[in-house]
């Protein structure tokens, strides 16, 4: 028996070694199907810190703490504990046998024993959770990933901690006399003393092999499943990880890259000089970086990203996992017709014919069985590999109701332990859509034509953008009128679209407006010479629209001498901050709060109490926007303002921070009907009401000083102004959250600020 355990061993050993090298091979011929990308080996010293921060600190896992540290003990385990696989080679023919030069060195042992213990109990601890999780229900995050491969792959770290263990054991029987305690501080408890030192020779030998044999085994089944991310992810998230799009460490988030032409930004301007079969955007799967699948290839399926997700989680079929799986599983699928010589594609098996010819974007489902679940149905099918077939028609890769769901809030990005790059990738393929098949929503129509012909989203005429300053008791001086250019002051206040026409977005730019006033803080506004930003044309697939605002902003803002700017719109600091550099334009943004925070700090805006008897004093929740947070992680400014008004008291939302959840209006959603689960911003409105009424916040009409004492939903962007507030209207109309009202930041200040001026002016 222990003969042929060694044969067995040694066997699996050279097939698992040969099919894992021939896998790295496959994954690196599909990896390089890819297209050029763009910088990604800037500031190497840099990449190697942040790489060695995520991988070996686990800085992105610890996230989630509890699971962070347990995956931390095992990934150690994983690469530490190779040196006993090492020595279990050695104890097939001598059961004594120890490393060279390491021999049974103490610190080595304690370091081997510890680490192994610490695996152990980290891996059951991880088997138990996602027993208790399971695969079944929608919202477990562990639903459409591959529950064999995930059961595996634990498993066999399971089983290899186990065997490290008691051969640790079986050790220290066997060397009898010649054993300390000390050499084996956990081992030497796990067996009983006395057994036969012959009987003990023979079970390391047995357990050595079983050791090999389970590494081995893992090898052979890696080395034949090349899309078996809860595997692969060891190896490929290093390099993942080490060419993210920021060599600053961040998250693929803030500024969306420019179109990628051959490994360079796409110059708008030379588009006439494009070759007539060049794509803009993604319409095939190797339209996609190299990079990008690379991140299909590193997909753990831990469903971090899914369970953040605000389409997942009101019920729509977007899943960034399933996506991104699905990718993949097309990906290595195609790839053989990709390396195929041209001349000898007709030659393949059919199957591979009919997989290469699949459109990258297009109905999963056929129109007269279409619903969010069979959609939800067919995504987790393709991302398992399996074949779907549609009706009149070939299965796209990814459906158009998962693609336009998404709301760029950059949950996923965010937690993605691994660095995908989610976000990035449905661009891509909304670009192509937009922009070469003119397939989108029906709704963006009046988007693109509102953007192209008046400047903004709402189709507003350009001549009214300044009638918000009308009723205010001071000028507001225009660039061009009251000042010959921006040197004359010290911010350009770029109002935005919303807060030039949205009624509610209005009153936020009267109160920064009145606020900026009062503190003595020099601005001008670019008044009708102002348009959008064009963000909402980026968001959704029209980098043209995008380009040909931002051109002509560039010219506004170079003619005016724009250097420092303030705005209230998340989405305009965002593009101008982050996205305008890419257009020549370098400006120095800040956000409302921002500048606001710093006026408190200083003295230069003291907000005070109301008076003794006057009801005033409200519970406030903070409602994060994800392109102040998430994308540009303000997080402390609003709420130390609003920490700063007396008688406020803050209650977080348990979803805050990194972790808030979307309003609903991103990625162009604002101007899209959300015709699939429920809406988006009811779940955070519903929440927000929830904490206030945690917090002790009662359903109460206003107050004597005609003031609400009921609490008051804060926020800082006017698209979440908008969405919050519809949400709350409807949650009013069903009888919940009265006496509550939906404010900016701004807005809750200036209350405390006019008290202030009152009290001085009397």
């Amino acid at each position: 028996m222990t003969i042929v355990a060694i044969v067995l061993a040694l066997l699996i050993s050279v097939i698992g070694v040969v099919l894992f090298a021939r896998a790295i091979g496959a994954i690196v011929g599909v990896v390089k199907v890819g297209q050029p990308t763009l910088g990604r080996t800037d500031s190497p010293a840099e990449r190697w810190k942040h790489m060695l921060a995520e991988t070996l600190g686990h800085t992105r896992m610890l996230q989630w703490s509890r699971i962070g540290v347990a995956h931390w003990f095992v990934m150690v385990g994983f690469g530490a504990l190779f040196f006993t696989l090492v020595t279990a080679y050695g104890q097939l023919f001598n059961p004594g046998f120890a490393l060279p030069l390491i021999g049974h060195w103490i610190v080595y042992e304690w370091i081997s024993e510890i680490i192994a213990a610490l695996g152990w109990l980290a891996i059951t601890f991880l088997i138990i959770l996602r027993m208790i999780k399971g695969h079944d229900a929608r919202t477990s995050r562990f639903f459409g990933s591959n529950v064999w491969q995930a059961r595996y792959v634990e498993w066999t770290i399971w089983g290899i901690m186990t065997c490290v263990l008691v051969l640790r054991a079986l050790e220290f029987q066997y060397l009898g006399a010649e054993a300390s305690r000390w050499h084996f501080p956990i081992a030497s408890w796990l067996l009983p003393a006395g057994l036969a030192t012959e009987s003990v020779g023979t079970a390391i030998k047995l357990v050595a092999a079983l050791k090999i044999i389970i590494s081995m085994a893992w090898f052979c089944v890696i080395g034949l499943h090349t899309t078996m991310g809860v595997a692969w992810h060891r190896f490929t998230a290093f390099p993942n990880i080490w060419f993210k799009r920021e060599s600053s460490g961040k998250p693929a988030l803030g500024a969306l890259p420019p179109i990628n032409a051959g490994g360079k930004p796409l110059d708008f301007e030379e588009l006439d000089d494009l070759d007539e079969d060049a794509a803009l955007g993604a319409s095939k799967i190797e339209d996609f970086t190299w990079k990008g699948l690379l991140d299909f290839t590193s997909c753990t399926e831990c469903g971090r990203c899914q369970s953040q997700c605000p389409a997942w989680a009101t019920d729509k079929p977007l899943s960034p996992k399933l996506m991104i799986m699905g990718l993949r599983e097309h990906a290595y699928a195609k790839a053989p017709y990709l390396q195929a010589a041209e001349e000898a594609r007709a030659s393949l098996p059919e199957d591979l014919r009919t997989e290469a010819e699949r459109p990258l974007v297009g109905a999963m489902v056929a129109e007269d069985n279409r619903t969010a679940e069979s959609v939800r149905e067919a995504s987790v099918a393709q991302a398992h590999g399996a074949p779907i077939q549609i009706i009149d028609g070939v299965a796209g890769v990814v459906d158009p109701d998962v693609l336009w769901a998404c709301t760029n809030c950059g949950a996923c990005v965010q937690q993605c332990p691994v660095d995908i790059e989610h976000v990035d990738h449905i661009m891509d393929m909304r670009r192509h859509q937009v922009l070469m098949e003119s397939d989108f929503p029906t709704e963006l129509n009046q988007l693109f034509k509102g953007l192209e012909s008046k400047g903004n989203p709402w189709n507003m005429n350009a001549r009214k953008r300044m009638e918000w300053a009308k009723d205010l008791e001071f000028e507001v001086p225009v660039v061009g009128e009251d000042v010959e250019d921006l040197t004359e002051v010290e911010y350009l206040f770029w109002v935005g679209c919303a807060g030039s026409y949205e009624d509610r977005a209005i009153k936020t730019t009267k109160a920064v407006a009145e606020l900026l006033h009062t503190a003595g803080v020099s601005f001008a506004v670019l008044g009708n010479g102002e348009t959008c930003t064009g963000d909402p044309a980026r968001r959704a697939g029209n980098e043209f629209v995008f380009q040909q605002l931002a051109a002509e902003n560039k010219e506004t803002l170079t003619e005016a001498k724009a250097s420092k700017v303030i705005t209230t719109c998340a989405h305009c600091l965002n593009t101008l901050k982050n996205e305008y550099p890419q257009v020549g334009v370098e400006l120095e943004v800040v956000h409302h709060t921002q500048l606001l925070n710093r006026l408190v700090r200083d003295g230069r805006l003291t907000p005070v109490a109301p008076p003794a008897g006057e009801v005033g004093g409200r519970t406030i929740t903070y409602h994060d926007p994800c392109f102040l947070g998430r994308h540009n992680e303000v997080y402390d400014a609003p709420r130390e303002l609003l920490s700063a008004i007396p008688g406020a008291e803050l209650a977080e939302m348990p979803r805050n921070r990194t972790t808030s959840f979307c309003c609903g209006a991103g990625g162009a959603q604002m101007w899209m009907e959300e015709k699939i689960g429920t809406r988006i911003n009811l779940n955070r409105t519903e929440e927000a009401l929830q904490t206030l009424e945690i917090a002790g916040v009662k359903n109460s009409a206003a107050g004597s000083g005609g003031e609400r004492s009921g609490g008051a939903i804060a926020t800082a962007c006017p698209f979440c102004r908008v969405m919050i507030s519809d949400g709350l209207s409807a949650k009013q109309d069903d009888g919940q959250g009265a006496g509550v009202e939906v404010q900016d930041v701004a807005q809750l200040l200036l209350a405390g600020v006019r008290r202030s001026t009152d009290s001085a002016d009397s």
